[in-house]
């Protein structure tokens, strides 16, 4: 039995949910998201809370349970606050620039990188080694920001390339002659 599914997913002023079927709909101030529950689970609305249950005798049913309600709760918490991922660029001549919806990447190779942010993510650079991604869904977050970072991962003799803010990246001794 899932223990995280028990809980209830308490619903803050100011985010409205829709239930149709096995759809769910989360609005609020920051933005909209959907999403299809799986067919082992079925959700309800009381007051202002969400509750999830199973909804046959499944051998992964309270698994999915578990999985829907924190799914259910990521999209609350989202449309209410927001998610945020930020990246740093270290090495010499390393730049990013946000444009419109790309962000224009100057990563030590031959040609600059053009990266096509999503819609639903507002990207934004204070300084010229610095990203911040935002938005409501936290898997599209978290997703972009590890695209973003894929084209540099940080290496671990200088510690050059692209790396999550407070990521700790182990460095290896050089080679000794």
């Amino acid at each position: 039995m899932s223990r995280v599914a028990k809980t209830p997913v308490v619903v803050p002023a100011g985010v409205t949910i829709t239930l149709s079927g096995q759809d769910i709909t989360v609005k609020g101030p920051v933005g909209e998201l959907s999403r299809t529950i799986h067919k082992f689970v079925a959700v309800s609305q009381e007051d202002n809370q969400i509750k999830v249950t199973i909804a046959c005798e499944h051998k992964q049913a309270w698994a999915q349970a578990g999985t829907t309600r924190a799914l259910i709760n990521n999209m609350v918490e989202g449309v209410s606050k927001g998610y945020e991922k930020k990246l740093v660029l270290q090495g010499v001549g390393y730049r990013a620039k946000a444009a419109g919806k790309s962000l224009d990447l100057s990563l030590g190779f031959s040609h600059p990188i053009k990266h096509t942010i999503p819609e639903g993510i507002t990207c934004e650079t204070p300084s010229q080694t610095e990203i911040t991604l935002k938005g409501c869904d936290k898997h599209l977050v978290g997703q972009t920001a590890a695209n973003i970072r894929a084209y540099r991962k940080p290496e671990p003799y200088k510690g050059k390339g692209i790396r999550y803010l407070n990521e700790n990246v182990r460095r290896k001794e050089a080679k000794k002659k």
